[in-house]
């Protein structure tokens, strides 16, 4: 699996509430939620952020509210995966279990400035900036994990198999 888009770079500890104010809980909607994307750290991004960007950030991201809303909307803004230092656990589960790809590395998260053009190969564990050269390698993905991601989710996935075993 093979992703590839231009980075949105953040900081440190940056929580639930600014990935997705609690101002706009009241939508499940991915395309509505991704419409105010990020706004409270740049109001502009939700209107800037193209379909498969990547957004870079420090450490602990996805920190707070245990809520599946802050996923959504970066799936909604169009985003194809997150690459940070480290993420919170629960904003990790969430990531996984709603099909948006998630990247921990340290020199990935350093060095990738705002506006570099990256890949991220999941299956062969690489992340190539091609606005500086730099390759950086990540852990792959195991099979599950990328099927999971490729069907959209844990739901989806889970009903794959299920009709899969039915018809076998």
């Amino acid at each position: 699996m093979e992703l590839k888009g231009k980075c949105w770079k953040f900081g440190d500890n940056i929580n639930t509430d600014l990935i997705i104010p609690a101002r706009y809980m009241v939508s499940y909607s991915e395309k509505e939620l991704g419409k105010h994307c990020l706004e409270d750290l740049d109001p502009e991004f939700p209107v800037k952020v193209r379909p498969g960007d990547i957004v870079v950030a420090g450490e602990n991201f996805g920190c707070g509210s245990s809520r599946e809303h802050a996923v959504l909307s970066l799936k909604g803004a169009g985003i194809s995966a997150v690459i940070a230092r480290s993420f919170a656990r629960i904003f990790f589960r969430n990531a996984i279990n709603t099909g948006l790809p998630i990247v921990e590395n340290r020199a990935a998260a350093a060095e990738i400035e705002e506006g570099d053009e990256v890949i991220i190969n999941l299956s062969e564990g690489y992340i190539e900036n091609l606005t500086s050269g730099q390759r950086f390698t990540i852990e792959k993905f195991p099979d599950f994990l990328t099927q999971i991601i490729e069907s959209g989710g844990l739901l989806p996935w889970a009903t794959k198999q299920r009709k899969r075993g039915l018809t076998e």
